[in-house]
């Protein structure tokens, strides 16, 4: 069971080494604290596009014709705004807070879109920590290249690290 402690007056969650992501820095830290962050950053391919299709049925012609998307508002073909938030998914459990992270809550505006070729970075930071049990609230944005904030959101989350070395099978 994951427990939250108070460490210089603050909740923080300590998170057991082993259950670090590959993904995190080497000198990877060991609490969770209010204003931590982590990232992730990845270019949307044309490939992207059509495996997340295949995966929801999501065929809406802006993501798939030319034609089409270039009579529309944004000029040429657009990323799925869901794909794009999965890469906040990506952070949350496997970066920050990390393995063990459950969603229970996620509010979301999309602001921009977003184009093939456009490298987006997710990012999220620790707002808040309940003192009573392992329940995370964090910022989660989503930047393009130029800087731009074309997803921003919030997101709740139960961090639980479950220990499977020392489990019955």
């Amino acid at each position: 069971m994951t427990n939250v402690e108070i460490i210089n007056d603050r909740p923080a969650i300590r998170i057991p080494d082993k259950r670090r992501s590959e993904m995190d820095a080497p000198n990877a830290w060991n609490l969770l604290e209010i204003g931590d962050t982590g990232t992730y950053r990845r270019t949307v391919t044309d490939a992207d596009i059509r495996l997340f299709a295949g995966a929801t049925g999501d065929t809406n012609p802006y993501h798939f014709d030319d034609i089409y998307a270039e009579r529309g508002r944004f000029g040429k073909r657009i990323a799925h705004g869901m794909l794009v938030t999965g890469y906040i998914s990506t952070v949350l459990g496997t970066i920050l807070p990390g393995v063990g992270t459950i969603y229970l809550d996620q509010k979301i505006r999309f602001n921009k879109p977003v184009f093939i070729g456009d490298t987006i970075t997710a990012v999220a930071e620790v707002l808040d920590i309940r003192e009573d049990k392992p329940i995370v609230t964090l910022r989660t944005d989503c930047i393009n290249q130029h800087g731009v904030k074309v997803v921003e959101g919030k997101a709740v989350v139960l961090v639980e690290y479950v220990d499977v070395e020392n489990s019955a099978p």
